[in-house]
This record gives structure tokens, sequence and C-alpha cells, in this order.
């Protein structure tokens, strides 16, 4: 079960298999609330894994609850520094309390337990070592993580807030049966700046799940990238309108099921 919880503008992706419990960022530090209450709900108290794709607030601004409420097994994340408090604290908690602690990288595997594993598709260590630099300026979003979930004939994309240029250098590196997804969570909240039409040709998905706030600032998700989903036949679902997306699969169907609005269930070819 994958879960894209509705935390506001961010991201926080619940996976449960039959052996672990992950979390995928952990939304905005101003969502606390949010965060704290689908913790509750979901009855979430230990994660085997926390996985930060990129330090930005919206995505480990939750981590101190996180690590407040629950028994973290193990951290990774892009291994990108910044300055920010949040970040600073982020890694004064794993050292504090001796938390086991991996940066990912293009090639990187990791076992979720039941026959579910997860396949690390960016940034390079070349990637982390320019530091995310475009046009002079550092852009965190270009070393996000972006990662392929499997499970039988199931794939799931998670694409944090990776950008174009990510999505370019991802089809360079990367031969089309290990893009190919049936679920694409939108890169960058369904911005412009992400889900470029030769990425969405590649990946071929049959649904996309875009994190946003409502009313945010940002008018996520541009209208110009429903547009994309739509001419590639893409069914989409959006936190801001239909709550939390649940995602079920057995590994050869599954099914998404949104808080609010219909559900549609897909048999994996």
């Amino acid at each position: 079960m994958i879960k894209i919880l509705a935390i506001g503008q961010g991201d926080a992706i619940l996976i449960r298999t039959p052996e672990q419990t992950v979390m995928v960022d952990t939304g905005d530090s101003s969502e606390i609330h949010r965060l704290r209450y689908a913790l509750k709900k979901e009855g979430v108290r230990r994660l085997d894994k926390l996985i930060i794709t990129h330090p930005h607030r919206d995505h480990l601004g939750g981590a101190a609850e996180i690590f407040r409420l629950c028994d973290v097994k193990a951290v990774y994340d892009n291994g990108q520094p910044t300055t920010t408090n949040i970040y600073r604290e982020y890694l004064k908690t794993i050292q504090k309390k001796k938390i086991p602690y991996q940066p990912l990288r293009d090639g990187d595997n990791l076992d979720l337990g039941g026959g579910a594993s997860l396949h690390v598709l960016s940034p390079t260590q070349q990637m982390v070592d320019e530091r995310g630099m475009q046009n002079g300026k550092l852009n965190l979003n270009l070393n996000s993580l972006v990662i392929r979930i499997e499970y039988g004939d199931f794939s799931m994309m998670l694409t944090g807030d990776a950008e174009i240029p990510t999505e370019e250098g991802i089809l360079k590196r990367h031969e089309i049966e290990e893009l190919r997804c049936r679920i694409l969570k939108a890169g960058h909240h369904g911005s412009k700046t992400a889900s470029c039409e030769s990425f969405l040709q590649a990946v071929d998905a049959d649904d996309v799940l875009i994190s946003c706030g409502e009313n945010n600032d940002y008018h996520d998700p541009h209208p110009s990238v429903l547009n994309r989903y739509k001419a590639h036949e893409m069914n989409y679902y959006r936190t801001d309108k239909n709550g939390t997306i649940t995602v079920r699969t057995d590994g050869k169907t599954y099914t998404v099921q949104p808080e609010r609005g219909e559900k549609n269930e897909t048999t994996v070819e």
C-alpha cells in the first residue's frame, strides 16, 4: 500500500509492505499538525526507513516530528547539504539517536520487504558533486531523489521535486524498461518546471498523483502540465482536490482510491 498524504503544499508518502513501513518525505514544517494527524490515523509508531528526497522544508520540515513520534530505524537521503536550521537539526538528531544513515545514488537498490524493492534513478555522484548549480545559482530540486518502486508487475515512480534537466539526465542514463511505470508521482507538485513531454512518453504511466496544497501560492499544478497528462491519456489525482490518495496492489492489479472522487482500478500488463 502506498499513500500520498494530504499534508498541504509538500510531499509525504507512506509505504507499507508486509514487512516494512517506509516514509518518503515529511511535508512542510508549517503543516506539522497535518502530518501528526496522518501518522495517528495510520497508527504509525515505527519507520523501518525514512527517505528524504531533498532538503527543502516542504519535504524535510516534518522530520523533527517524525523523530519525536516514531522509532526510526534507518535514514536515507540524496546527500545534498544545505545551511538551513531545519537541515542542521535533522543531521544532529540522526547523530544523537545514532540512526544508521546512507546517501543514495543512481543505481542503488533497497529491499522494502515482502517482495517489494526500491531502485534509485537519480542523482548521480557527479550531480551531487556539482551541487545542483544551474545558471550560477543553487537549485536543490535538480538533485532530488528519483526512485522506482517495484512489486511483482507493478511499478510506481516517486520524483520528489525533480525538474526537467533531471528528467532529461535520467532519459540519457536509463533504458526505457527501467522507466516505464503504472503510476507517476508528479515532479515538483505539478509545476511547469517538470513533466517534460519526452519524460512522460518514456514513463508511459496510466495514473499521475499530484501532491499540492489547496489554493497554494505557486498555482500548482500548472494547467499546461495537466494538459500534458491529458494528452498522454494519463488519469490524474491531486491531494488538494481529492485528499489523501491510496494505492493498493497485489503485484498484478492495482487500485487508486482518493478520499474524494472516483476510484480507478487497473490490471498491470
